[in-house]
């Protein structure tokens, strides 16, 4: 009887152990868990990132990271011990077939650390954890505001030196590629209405709080993707894609609420209270706490903007 109760407790012993263990591996790695809002440093001026870092399993990390350009990359393994991370983010639009690699220390809640890039850049970033924003809410809608006055750029500014932003006859347009536009006012929750029209092939987008991209491209015979029209680039498909052809005027209607969409397209609902997980590339920051402007692509080909009617939430 008391071999078999000093058995009992061994045993016993042994499982509590083995739950302290596991325990003591899960606190740090959940530490580092969750969404972070990144600034790389790139010495005369500062680049907005994201990154994603999500439990898989007992002991693993994985993730998604979002660079200065281009779509969300998964990252296959995230090593998180002793407060310090590291991990590799694989190449898309580089030129050179290389990762980048990243490596960083977690400290008071605060990520810090380098990112070496295809080219052998070393460049110093710094985190802070995303914030959560009020998605749940239902606004008060105040009183429409016409962002563009169809007369000239009032309202508006240029956010690069290359600028070919001009109005002619009531259009916003870029007959080329050039600078992005960037509305002088400000938002947090809001709808908007816009209409688009762009030529064969090329590509523009609709950037929310100038943090969060809708797609404008041309998606004729296409499948909806994370990169086509409508979409959340690199992170939300539209449902469908009710577009019309290149070279005719198309119309978004969006409300963002926190981080909660609603898109639709020519006045079908494609995307319906999707939450956005972070910045998309090409984002003017990675504030995501802060209200931002409405942000017109111009650097990828012609585009031409008329009737911006935004409404803010009281």
């Amino acid at each position: 009887m008391i071999t078999t109760l000093k058995k009992c407790i061994s045993v016993f012993s042994l499982i509590v152990l083995a739950g302290t263990t596991v325990f003591a591996q899960l606190a740090p790695i959940k530490s580092i868990e969750g969404r972070w809002d990144l600034t790389i440093n790139h010495g005369s001026r500062t680049a907005p990132s994201w990154l994603e870092v999500n439990h898989s399993g007992t002991k693993f990390l994985n993730g998604s990271f979002v660079g200065e350009g281009g779509s969300a990359r998964p990252i296959s393994r995230i090593s998180f011990a002793d407060g310090k991370v590291s991990f590799s983010v694989p190449p898309q639009w580089d030129a050179l077939d290389k990762d980048y690699v990243v490596e960083g220390v977690l400290k008071d809640d605060k990520l810090s650390g380098t990112i070496t890039t295809p080219k052998g850049e070393v460049l110093n970033w710094v985190g802070v954890r995303a914030p959560k924003l009020n998605s749940t809410r239902t606004p008060v809608w105040g009183t429409p505001i016409k962002l563009f006055n169809g007369k000239n750029l009032d309202g508006w500014e240029a956010t690069g030196t290359n600028n070919q932003w001009v109005v002619e006859n009531g259009v916003l347009k870029s007959p080329k590629s050039g600078s992005n536009l960037r509305s002088v006012r400000t938002f947090n929750d809001f709808k908007l209405h816009v209409e688009f029209r762009y030529p064969k092939e090329s590509n523009s987008g609709v950037y929310l709080r100038g943090r969060y991209e809708v797609q404008v491209t041309d998606s004729e015979g296409r499948e909806p993707s994370k990169d086509q029209l409508g979409a959340i680039y690199g992170f939300i498909t539209p449902l469908e894609l009710p577009l019309k052809s290149a070279g005719e005027w198309q119309s978004f209607d969006i409300t963002l609420v926190g981080r909660v969409v609603t898109v639709a397209l020519n006045g079908k609902t494609i995307i319906y209270k999707n939450e956005i997980p972070g910045i998309t590339g090409g984002a003017l920051d990675s504030n995501e706490g802060e209200p931002g402007p409405i942000f017109f692509q111009g650097d990828h080909g012609p585009i031409e903007y008329r009737n911006i009617v935004i409404t803010p939430a009281k």
